[in-house]
């Protein structure tokens, strides 16, 4: 065998592929368990589609990436320098899903590193403090589908008192996503991503926001919530 074959060899450390294995698996139900105190804790309007799952995968790969490094230290650079060529556009919709990314990864290297237990005990300690300042509804068993509606009001706060009862009504969930005037200063259009509430339905909603005074236009849509990659 050539020299550098030998060398190559000699810095890979001795872990046998039932070892392997059972520290991915151990990764694997690891991420599942951080996507379940994550889509627990956070709200439905919160949750983008894909990053439960992502969060999953990204444990398991840190996982493979912690057991690849080892103790070596030109490994850990390599990487870093493999790694610094990809570029990521997708931003992330809240601050505190960069701490459940960070949780992931955290995860993923403790049992990577064979250090199950501290994963544990973070798991514990970190599911216990996002329960516990778990903000907004619980998620619903039966996802209803996000809607953009868009109104154009009046100004006054006739308007508003107005809308806000039948938006209390037949929402489940709102969030502003954006406001502006219309129509030169003279009217407001305001922009929400909803969910409907169980039992009303979206000509309900419809309608009896174009009863309601100083309502201009009412426009509802389904939105498409696919990230940027």
């Amino acid at each position: 065998m050539p020299e550098f074959l030998k060398d190559f060899a000699s810095d890979i450390p001795a872990v046998s592929p039932l070892e392997i294995t059972i520290r991915l698996f151990a990764a694997l139900l690891g991420g599942m368990i951080v996507s379940w105190i994550y889509r627990t804790t956070r709200s439905d309007l919160a949750i983008a589609p894909s990053f439960p799952g992502t969060l999953v995968l990204l444990s398991v790969l840190i996982a493979l990436v912690t057991g690849v490094i080892g103790d070596s230290v030109a490994r850990a650079f390599s990487l870093v320098g493999a790694l610094s060529i990809v570029r990521f556009r997708t931003v992330v919709r809240d601050t505190q899903d960069t701490a459940y990314v960070i949780f992931a990864v955290v995860v993923g290297m403790a049992v990577g590193a064979a250090q199950p237990v501290v994963a544990a005990i973070g798991m514990v300690m970190v599911g216990g403090a996002a329960l516990a300042m778990r903000t907004g509804p619980a998620r619903r068993a039966t996802t209803l589908p996000t809607l953009s509606l868009t109104l154009r009001m009046g100004l006054g706060d006739q308007t508003a008192a107005a809308v806000e009862p039948i938006l209390d009504d037949c929402l489940a969930e709102r969030r502003l996503l954006s406001m502006s005037t219309a129509k030169q200063g003279i009217a407001l259009d305001a922009t929400y991503e909803v969910r409907m509430r169980e039992g009303r339905t979206v000509d309900g909603l419809v309608k009896a926001l174009n009863l309601a005074e100083g309502v201009q236009s009412v426009d509802v849509a389904t939105r498409d919530r696919r990230d940027e990659v």
